[in-house]
């Protein structure tokens, strides 16, 4: 090959690739048309949200149910949260309904989760309550302060559902108490697993018993989270 042919075909390369970035940026900038204050770091991951939840279709689900009716040990009802506003959320108060707890991030790849987080609770306002829980544990993907994560969420996802104060979600000793229920066989009754990254999603009953562990990559609208909440 000579020097002008490989210069051509390098210089085609240049083009497409030019091209390729240009089409992408436009695409971000369209997906975040009516968002508000992010990080063009934010604004990518928001854009790549839908490749991402394809992805994990391919690699399989990641879940665990509980087959039978298992009392925990200690009660989910003796809990409390800690709200985004300071308040206490006594957990004995939301006795008859379903609850998903999960844990959130601002910079995360799943984050456009919120949007159908937000879907869920408005969707089955009656019998379910979302409780999300902010939390720095996987990569620094939440570094806000809890006024600018309840901002952030409210201005970008119209969040109207609880959020909790930021805390720790993954086994430590500053782990969430609400967390070390979840993750603790000895008190919830049969799961000892933790969060794998941000926004898995744990299922408790109206009886208080822990029922579904959904991994990231499930969507708060999918059939099989939707089943779970039904049944």
């Amino acid at each position: 090959m000579t020097t002008k042919s490989k210069y051509r075909k390098l210089k085609s390369a240049s083009i497409v690739f030019i091209a390729f970035i240009a089409a992408f940026a436009l695409y971000v900038e369209i997906a975040n048309r009516n968002s508000k204050n992010m990080t063009y770091r934010q604004k990518v991951l928001k854009a790549v949200y839908p490749v991402l939840m394809w992805l994990g279709k391919l690699t399989g689900k990641k879940t665990n149910e509980l087959s039978g009716i298992k009392e925990p040990p200690v009660s989910f009802y003796s809990l409390k949260g800690i709200l985004n506003n300071g308040d206490t959320l006594d957990f004995a108060s939301l006795k008859g309904k379903k609850i998903m707890v999960v844990n959130t991030a601002s910079n995360c790849g799943y984050t456009n989760q919120y949007t159908d987080l937000q879907k869920l609770s408005e969707q089955y306002k009656d019998k379910l309550v979302v409780l999300g829980f902010p939390a720095n544990d996987f990569k620094e993907q939440e570094k806000g302060t809890n006024e600018e994560i309840a901002k952030f969420c409210k201005a970008n996802y119209d969040v109207t559902f609880p959020l909790m104060q930021k805390s720790t979600v993954i086994k430590s000793a500053q782990q969430n108490p609400v967390y070390q229920w979840l993750t603790d066989s000895t008190k919830n009754g049969w799961n000892s697993k933790p969060p794998a990254w941000n926004f898995t999603k744990y299922i408790i009953n109206e009886e208080g018993v822990l029922t579904n562990y959904f991994g990231s990559s499930i969507s708060p609208m999918s059939d099989d989270v939707k089943k779970a909440i039904k049944n």
